[in-house]
């Protein structure tokens, strides 16, 4: 249930976001987010591709690619929610899981998804993205380190596991 509820923050937050920067006039973009230091700016960008406007034009791939990804990741999370341990595994499929769904709302409703900021430093400068992104981003890093470390648990002791402890789901 708690991952269920990290799918639902994180999917409605992003989506709020998205929402109070489309509801903004769009001659207010780009601009710095008060307080950064100008180090954080918002934008109000609308992508119709996957990452960086990648095949823009096949729409229909677009909107399924991901849809299918984002099932077989929930039909994964469900199956996985008996198990005990697994945690920071199942953290990061809630992750990229909510994520996902909120990319996948703006896909089928919006015709886009909405990216809204960019951190300004490093090769970051020309990244624009969203919430969900970031999600997606790290919590696909998580699932990256826990198969790392399994790897590394059955080479030295046979079997695997990620999570922070065995006991507990």
């Amino acid at each position: 249930m708690v991952f269920a509820g990290l799918i639902a923050l994180v999917a409605g937050g992003d989506l709020w976001l998205k929402h109070r920067v489309e509801a903004q006039d769009p001659e207010g973009f780009p601009r710095p987010l008060t307080g950064t230091g100008e180090r954080i700016w918002v934008y109000r960008n609308h992508n119709a591709g996957f990452p960086f406007g990648f095949l823009k034009k096949k729409e229909s791939l677009v909107k399924t690619v991901p849809l299918v990804l984002t099932s077989l990741l929930a039909g994964g999370l469900l199956a996985m929610r008996r198990e005990k341990g697994q945690r920071v595994r199942k953290l990061g499929m809630a992750m990229v899981i909510g994520g996902s769904l909120s990319n996948l709302y703006d896909r089928y409703v919006r015709g886009y998804v909405v990216d809204y900021f960019s951190l300004r430093f490093g090769p970051l400068k020309e990244v624009v993205f969203n919430l969900g992104d970031i999600f997606i981003l790290l919590g696909a890093l998580l699932q990256a380190v826990c198969y790392s470390v399994e790897d590394a648990k059955r080479g030295t002791e046979g079997k695997a596991s990620c999570g922070i402890a065995e006991s507990g789901n």
